[in-house]
């Protein structure tokens, strides 16, 4: 059954039903897998079924870290529970999960920070003066505005953070930026020079949407890992990592 799941909502695309949406569906997959522990159990046999079931949820997902996720989420969480750690004791994670990663920021990228020299090639293609406003839309804990200012010392480096105890240690970690609390959709990037991206796939479209709607013709994008869809690239860059660095000019951005 799970297996017939439409695939938007196995990605997490914002255009599935919301209680379908990552980690929404982690969580979910979590509970019928406890479910069917005490079910059966408990005892190793529904241990088994029960992390048997946890793998065909994990199918649902395109990308192999939430695999992983969903996968190994019961049985670490048994393994755990073995010990004499109180019930309550999982309230906390959960609890600093959620401040962390509020609910209202679950259709954006979680988080994974950018390493601070993957963008040192980026100057070489797109130049910018001394003084330019470059945005990092979705800042997390700022290691991409860190990253920014290691390519281009001389720029104004802004970022955007939902999470407000993510905004909060951005701010002490890189006092030297300018970093407003909100929502990266609806702040507007009309001010940019380049604004910096490291989301997820199904942002992606999101994030075409609204660099056509409002960055100036002279402005860039640049994206870690994730291409704007049916985009010509302006360049593709090796970070001298895992990542691959995608750079877009405003002005051929086609709709």
């Amino acid at each position: 059954m799970a297996a017939r799941l439409p695939r938007a909502a196995a990605e997490g695309d914002p255009a599935a039903p919301s209680a379908l949406r990552w980690p929404t569906l982690a969580l979910l997959s979590w509970a019928a897998c406890f479910a069917v522990w005490r079910l059966l159990g408990p005892g190793w046999p529904a241990a088994l079924v029960a992390s048997g079931l946890g793998l065909l949820f994990a199918c649902l997902h395109a990308q192999t870290w939430r695999r992983l996720i969903v996968a190994g989420g019961f049985p670490l969480a048994l393994l755990a529970t073995g010990t004499d750690l109180p019930a309550w004791i999982w309230l906390v994670p959960l609890a600093v999960l959620l401040l962390a990663y509020p609910r209202r920021g679950w259709t954006d990228a979680p988080l994974f920070p950018t390493p601070h020299d993957a963008l040192m090639a980026l100057p070489e293609r797109v130049k910018l003066h001394d003084g330019a406003r470059v945005l990092d839309a979705g800042c997390g804990l700022g290691d991409g505005l860190v990253a920014l200012r290691r390519a281009y010392p001389g720029v104004r480096p802004t970022g955007i953070e939902y999470s407000g105890f993510l905004w909060l240690l951005a701010r002490l970690r890189c006092p030297w930026a300018e970093i407003a609390r909100g929502d990266l959709w609806a702040q507007s990037w009309r001010d940019a020079d380049l604004v910096y991206l490291f989301q997820r796939p199904e942002s992606m479209p999101r994030a075409l949407d609204k660099a056509r709607a409002e960055l100036r013709p002279g402005s860039w994008l640049a994206s870690l890992d994730f291409p704007l869809p049916g985009q010509p690239v302006f360049a593709q860059l090796d970070t001298g990592t895992r990542h691959q660095l995608y750079v877009y000019r405003a002005r051929d951005l086609q709709g």
